[in-house]
This record gives structure tokens, sequence and C-alpha cells, in this order.
């Protein structure tokens, strides 16, 4: 197995068949994913079955609480847009899970159905980011927390707009109940690198500041984060798997292959409580 960085945040993994992993192929991807943060797969022939076992290899797995499951695996949830769909699920800046008191550790994400063009997704490298904050926003950043929350993109709210068509893509917005308290920074629980551990779409306030004086600065973390240089953009191909860390990342879907389809298989693996 070769691993080579990719520009901005990841990298890619060669010289693997996720269908037979050995257990030093999975300490080898969880030293990487602590390095990297996203991992990207290409030429794999992933079943849904082997797509579970290689999730399992990681830890439990979360049974999605809004995803539509795929049908007769429901340890796999379906991000699906069909043509006549307007909108796309994760089409802004965001981190998997961290609404949970218990963030999950990763997803992995497998290309079932793809557009000819376009539907790629851009990750953030989240340790590139908090190293390159100067020393003074770091000591304010390491005494801070934030909180996250589920209600305002899954709850009931999220679903009155007339031009919503998400509608049997996600659901059970009575589930969307969870906040949770985070370090701003936090450190990986593989590697111990420090990552910037806030998104725009779930967390929702500083604590220790008003809310006018922590949205500021969420701007502000947001702004810095956004940059170019902390982003890889993934080109998805028949074949291809990302498996990405929410501890370490932001992701967001493109939404810009309308009138056709795209079919994605995720796995979201559980993972452990944050420290900073």
């Amino acid at each position: 197995m070769e691993i080579t960085a990719a520009p901005g945040a990841g990298a890619y993994v060669h010289g693997i068949d996720l269908n037979n992993v050995v257990p030093e192929d999975v300490q080898a991807i969880k030293d990487a994913l602590g390095q990297y943060g996203v991992l990207f797969f290409r030429d794999q022939n992933v079943s849904p079955e082997n797509h579970i076992a290689f999730a399992e290899c990681f830890g439990a797995i979360n049974i999605n609480r809004f995803f539509s499951p795929v049908a007769e695996y429901p340890k796999i949830a379906q991000v699906l847009k069909e043509p006549q769909q307007k909108k796309n699920i994760g089409q802004t800046w965001h981190t998997d899970h961290s609404y949970d008191q218990i963030p999950a550790l990763g997803s992995i994400l497998v290309a079932r159905e793809l557009p000819k063009t376009g539907g790629d997704t851009i990750f953030v490298n989240q340790f590139a980011a908090y190293e390159a904050l100067d020393n003074e926003m770091k000591q304010l950043l390491s005494s801070l927390t934030a909180t996250h929350s589920s209600r305002h993109v899954f709850g009931r709210q999220a679903y009155k707009e007339e031009d919503n068509d998400l509608t049997g893509r996600l659901g059970n917005t009575d589930a969307a109940t969870q906040d949770a308290i985070h370090p701003i920074v936090i450190r990986h629980p593989f590697s111990g690198r420090k990552a910037i551990y806030v998104n725009p779409d779930f967390t929702i306030k500083v604590n220790e500041m008003t809310q006018a004086e922590g949205d500021e600065l969420l701007q502000k973390i947001y702004s810095h984060c956004e940059s170019e240089v902390f982003q890889h953009r993934f080109q998805w191909q028949p074949g291809s798997v990302a498996f990405w860390d929410n501890r370490a990342t932001w992701h967001k879907a493109l939404n810009d292959y309308d009138g056709h389809r795209r079919l994605m298989h995720r796995i979201t693996v559980e993972g452990v409580a944050l420290s900073g």
C-alpha cells in the first residue's frame, strides 16, 4: 500500500483492495487519517457487504437518523439526487455528526452512479487550517468551546421551504434534538495533532462569548478555513471511495449536475469523545 499526499487536503491510497484488508492495512489507514484527514481510493469494486465489513474494521456503525437507508442494508445511508431534483445533500461546508455528544469518527462514501460531469466533493484540511493560525488566535481558541446542533438542519423547520425537494431522501425530523458542546480546537484521537472543530452548518454559538461576539469570531474562523490553500477537490470516478475523518476535515458536495442522477452509499463509523 502506498499513500501520496494530495494538494491542500487528504491523500491518495494505492495498492489496496478494500474487499480484502488485513490488520496491517487497518492500522496504516488509521495512521493516515490522523495525518491527512481524508483518504481517496480509486478502482475499487466494493459490494455493500464488503463496504460494511471494511467500515466495521474501524468501529461500530452509526445508523443514520436522517438519511434514507439502502434497501436491505440498513447500515448504509443512501445519498441520492435524481435528475428532476434541484437540491443535493451536503452542499454547504460541514462536519458530519458534530452535533452528537460523541461525534462520529468518519464516513466512508462509495460511488454507485455518477453524472457524466460534476458532483465533485471538496474537502478542507482542518489540521493545516489550525497550524496556519497566528499564535494570538491559537491562544484565544485554546480556552473556548462551541455548541453544535442538528435542529436547524434536520428538524421540522428545515423542511418547510416551498422549494424543498429533500422529502424522501432526508426525514425523521423529530429525531433532530441533538445538541453538543466541544472544544473549538481538538486533539486528534489517533495522532494528537490539533485541528479546528467548528463548522458553518452545525455550530451555533461560542459558549464563552455573547452571541454577537461569537458569531464574529466564527466568521473569522470560517473565512480562514475556506482558503483554497487548505482545500482539495475530489473528482469522483466509477470505483472511487473516500474515507474522511470528521475530526480533521470539512467537506461539501457540489451541486452542478442538474438533470442527472448521482447515487452514493455512505457508512458512518462511531468515534470517541473529543478533548482539547
